[in-house]
């Protein structure tokens, strides 16, 4: 079940580069027209992308941890309440305060590439914009693709911590798959984006019932391989001694430096993988032969990845007049 997202990546790419206007075909029903080079288009910022790509660059050659910081904090706003930037307000009862958004990171880098480019075009991009230009970036300094963002995003103005619906990293792939069927994505986007697993670390907490009480046995996930179950052991203690922290792991121990790489698809095959919800990819038909092919092909995961960053990218997107350029990321304009 290969989907055509190579073909089409292609056809936009050299829509792109030849100066043809291209709507985000291929978005979820859902979503507004977002269209390439809008503030191009629209002369209000035609230097944006430059902006930002630059500040990515220097940021992530001091700091490779930014990609993965960045994927996940794109993640937790667009599958939430759509992509609006509402995961970067500020407040005691916002999604940025939800227990299950604890650990997300990422959010002084993007207060960072805000002010650049509000001191070159005041009022004009927002913050939404911004987020998916920078981890398209930073993926592809990581060694990732570098796609077309689709752009007209304005910022919301609400962010609530009862919004946040993230699953579990234990849940079965056919939970993970009615997740994201509910967000309007597909099983393809799912085991794609699943992939961004690739890179990053976790803590210690999203892996011990795999490590020491799979499904309430008292003992290990029987399906993990043997050397893996070992290390992670010896990573994750069984029982932390009040104030040690809870340890943070590499979602993929054989990338250490978070490059875009396919091996966590391999890992996926040899039962290695770290989170439940990744290892659960080898269980269901078509998630197996999806993983089994981005194992095989790395071209196959960049073309796929992009399209499916674009289409996590549009979901329920605001734009018109609705919602607002925010000046600060972090709060709404007075």
């Amino acid at each position: 079940m290969k989907r055509q997202g190579c073909v089409f990546l292609f056809f936009v790419l050299i829509f792109a580069f030849i100066g043809v206007e291209v709507t985000a075909t291929g978005l979820p029903p859902e979503s507004a027209p977002l269209i390439r080079q809008y503030y191009k288009v629209h002369n209000t910022c035609a230097n944006v992308e430059r902006f930002v790509r630059f500040q990515v660059k220097s940021f992530w050659d001091k700091d490779r941890t930014i990609t993965p910081k960045l994927v996940k904090l794109l993640y937790a706003d667009c599958m939430v309440n759509g992509c609006d930037a509402s995961i970067l307000l500020n407040g005691n009862n916002t999604e940025k305060a939800s227990p299950k958004n604890r650990g997300l990171a990422g959010f002084a880098f993007i207060d960072i590439v805000k002010r650049v480019v509000e001191s070159r075009c005041p009022g004009a991009v927002s913050c939404a914009d911004i987020l998916n230009i920078a981890v398209r970036d930073a993926i592809y300094f990581s060694g990732g693709p570098s796609y077309p963002v689709f752009l007209g995003r304005r910022d919301g103005l609400k962010s609530e911590a009862s919004w946040v619906d993230l699953p579990s990293p234990s849940i079965s792939w056919e939970s993970a798959l009615a997740y994201f069927t509910s967000k309007g994505l597909n099983v393809q986007d799912m085991v794609t984006l699943l992939g961004g697993h690739m890179m990053g670390r976790t803590r210690c907490s999203n892996v011990h019932d795999r490590l020491y009480n799979f499904k309430n046995t008292g003992k290990p996930d029987p399906s993990m391989e043997s050397t893996t179950l070992s290390y992670l052991q010896q990573q994750c203690p069984k029982k932390v001694r009040l104030g040690q922290p809870n340890p943070l792991i590499n979602l993929n121990p054989e990338n250490p430096t978070h490059n875009f790489t396919n091996s966590y698809y391999k890992r996926v095959l040899a039962n290695k993988a770290v989170l439940g919800v990744d290892q659960q990819l080898r269980y269901g038909g078509d998630t197996y032969e999806l993983t089994d092919q981005f194992a095989d092909s790395l071209g196959d995961l960049k073309g796929e990845f992009a399209f499916s960053m674009s289409r996590m990218g549009g979901l329920k997107v605001l734009t018109g007049t609705k919602g607002q350029i925010r000046r600060d990321c972090r709060v709404v304009n007075k």
